[in-house]
């Protein structure tokens, strides 16, 4: 987002009267008083905002704290270091998923969901706001409760539901601010409900988007539902296959699919430009804004385009994400069929050659056109050539011969649309819900139920932006007739592509309880292209680049595809207790009548009641 970070167009407003310039430079806006913004709720929105910085997720996927959820979890890309992962070794232990909160800090996520319930209260007791204005402002500070409930929730299974700010001066009420876990089943009904009431008091589009880019409307709260909803149905929370939890999902996906089209969200034409299409993006549903602005309070960048670029490009990244060879061989070919099941052939030396066209604009691989470094038609080339890899003279490259290429804005960088002063930055949008989840999400839950045509619709819809072609029947490469769990597994290889490196792959495992059937004992498979040693012409490295690649990868290069060397710990090991983690000891010790979850040291807790 290249504008002022999101909702700051009431600072604007602020800045122009004088009474409140002062307010603005001396308040602590998270603590601002309820009598400094009674009947106001343009400074209302002001302290609104500390709320959605606090909240908004950021780019990747993963827990705020913990940090866990994001590609190095899964064969997306592995972890491609050396160093231990406590979670993917199986040596998780009691303290070490921390998201719970152990102190008391305005900061975490107690103390984020104190400074939202605070704010309800205040405005609650407001009797001179507009009724309107201050439905809509309590409105979106609920819908962040429940998404931070569900960010504790999804790791714990049931918490403390705490809806009111609670009073922890004297003895009296310290000991009533002791409150245990709630069940599971109560902490999703009060998530569901919040979001009911921000779906009745959000509206649909926001006057003047374009200012108001990023806030939360009623569709994104359908959607949050939804997506809580069809964790609450799935195997994590729903060991026994309870049609009811099946039901409430599908009707609340397929009420968010219904309000988000009726307010005009659709998939966007080009699967490439949906993170670069910003303000008015129609498929954008819950997102975070970034922007690159320069010598403002408002500036907030994006890590992403550092994290992620080569580390030897003009504008010098990380190579991080690096797409692995399991995650190049899950995308279909281009009639959407599996290699090996397509009319098109397929071969592990020419794995680039007719793909599913996401393949193209999601990993960046030896030999392909990736304009960066200020060369629209640069090749990337990772070949090793007599043993040592060509990138970049060996130096910096990457560990499998892949780099992530969604979501670089590396097409525009010769226009200037990075900050030269500061260029490992970008102003790129995180989309944490888009159109497509939930799609998929609704057409999940529609096959759960039996109501398959529903679900093949959305699949459908889904690959036919991709790019994959029709067919003869029409069914873009699905089968034909497919039973629900059949629908099911084609959804979640759908998912694994769509939305590969949006942090959405090791939550999907882990809902379906398929993290070890799925993971375990891997350790990652490194493919090794090598320049040939005879045959190659002596000034082959001057001509590939206007060489056709497939001619090129036939005639002058092999593959190898070995384990992944830097995989050099223990191969994956998730453990079944996973599924809830155990709350930190310091917050049994804080709070005498908390439950530790069950499977872990002295757990007594059932997260699945």
């Amino acid at each position: 987002m290249k504008k002022k970070y999101i909702l700051w167009s009431a600072l604007g407003a602020m800045l122009s009267l004088a009474s409140c310039e002062s307010v603005l430079d001396k308040t602590d806006l998270n603590a601002a008083s309820p009598e400094l913004i009674a009947g106001d709720s343009v400074l209302a929105n002001i302290a609104l905002n500390y709320i959605y910085n606090q909240n908004l997720p950021d780019w990747g996927g993963a827990t705020a704290v913990s940090g866990i959820g994001g590609s190095v979890y899964t064969e997306e890309s592995y972890n491609q270091g050396s160093s231990q992962n406590k979670f993917l070794e199986g040596a998780v232990v009691e303290n070490d998923v921390t998201d719970f909160g152990t102190a008391l800090n305005a900061t975490n996520n107690y103390g984020k969901i104190r400074t939202i319930n605070t704010f309800i209260a205040d405005l609650e007791k407001d009797k001179l706001m507009d009724k309107g204005a201050k439905s809509r402002l309590i409105a979106q500070a609920i819908f962040f409760r429940a998404w931070r409930y569900f960010e504790l929730v999804k790791l714990y299974g049931g918490v403390p539901m705490i809806t009111t700010p609670q009073n922890a001066v004297g003895t009296e009420a310290i000991n009533a601010a002791f409150v245990p876990r709630n069940t599971t089943t109560e902490c999703f009904k009060q998530m569901s409900a919040d979001l009911d009431s921000a779906v009745k008091y959000l509206p649909s589009t926001w006057i003047t988007p374009a200012a108001n880019w990023g806030r939360v409307t009623k569709g994104a709260a359908a959607a949050l539902k939804g997506r809580i909803l069809l964790y609450a149905a799935s195997p994590q929370f729903n060991p026994t296959n309870q049609a009811s939890k099946w039901q409430a999902a599908y009707d609340a996906n397929k009420a968010a699919f219904d309000i988000l089209t009726a307010s005009g969200a659709k998939l966007i034409t080009d699967y490439g430009k949906i993170w670069f299409t910003e303000v008015g993006n129609t498929e954008a549903v819950f997102v975070t804004g970034y922007n690159i602005s320069v010598g403002d309070q408002q500036r907030r960048n994006s890590g992403w385009e550092a994290a992620n670029r080569p580390r030897y490009s003009t504008v010098s990244g990380g190579g991080s994400n690096i797409p692995s060879w399991d995650l190049v061989k899950a995308y279909p070919m281009k009639d959407g069929k599996k290699p090996g099941e397509s009319k098109y052939t397929y071969s592990d030396l020419l794995f680039f050659k007719d793909r599913d066209p996401r393949f193209e604009k999601t990993i960046a691989y030896n030999g392909c056109t990736w304009p960066m470094s200020n060369v629209p038609n640069n090749r990337l080339w990772t070949y090793l050539a007599a043993g040592k890899s060509v990138e970049n003279g060996g130096v910096n490259i990457s560990n499998t011969g892949f780099y992530c290429r969604k979501a670089l804005q590396t097409s525009d960088v010769a226009g200037s649309t990075l900050d030269p002063s500061n260029t490992i930055f970008s102003g790129t949008d995180w989309i944490e819900i888009r159109f497509a989840e939930v799609m998929l999400n609704y057409a999940e839950a529609a096959a759960a139920v039996g109501k398959l045509d529903e679900a093949y619709t959305q699949v459908i819809n889904v690959r036919k932006r991709a790019g994959i072609e029709a067919g003869s029947d029409n069914l873009y490469g699905l089968k034909a007739n497919m039973s629900s769990a059949e629908m099911m597994k084609a959804i979640l290889d759908e998912r694994q592509v769509e939305f590969a490196f949006e942090g959405k792959r090791f939550w999907d495992l882990r809902r379906l309880r398929l993290l070890e059937s799925t993971l375990n004992g891997k350790r990652g498979t490194k493919a090794v292209i090598s320049l040939k040693t005879t045959g190659v012409p002596a000034d082959f490295a001057t001509t590939r680049d206007g060489m056709k690649l497939e001619d090129v990868y036939t005639n002058y290069f092999t593959i190898a595809l070995t384990p992944n060397g830097l995989m050099s710990r223990p191969a994956i090991n998730y453990l079944p207790k996973y599924y809830f983690f155990a709350l930190p000891t310091q917050a049994l010790n804080n709070n005498p009548l908390l439950k530790q979850t069950n499977d872990w040291t002295n757990g007594t807790f059932n997260p699945l009641e």
